[in-house]
């Protein structure tokens, strides 16, 4: 079988806000799909898909379930980090 034909797994996963719409603001979605298309660079996962809206961010990844959990949870960590330093709140995604 060549290269071209493999078939890989697809998988995605949603982050989702414990309440509220954190992701209402422009800045703090594009920041948030920025954030993750980072990871995924610096991991060299392949991002296929990337959708928001303003409670939730969706990815999804070529490979199995655990990259796309990886990459949402390290979104979280470090997105959750950014949101207190700039607005001084305990989280973006809620506790």
């Amino acid at each position: 079988m060549c290269e071209e034909e493999r078939s890989f797994p697809v998988s995605e996963v949603t982050l989702h806000a414990l309440e509220g719409t954190p992701l209402q603001h422009d800045a703090i979605r594009e920041m948030v799909i920025a954030t993750a298309r980072a990871i995924a660079e610096r991991q060299g996962v392949n991002l296929i898909k990337i959708v928001a809206d303003d409670a939730s961010v969706t990815v999804q990844v070529e490979g199995e379930e655990i990259i796309a959990i990886g990459l949402v949870a390290e979104l979280r960590r470090l997105t959750t980090n950014w949101y207190h330093h700039k607005f001084g709140v305990d989280s973006l995604w809620g506790e």
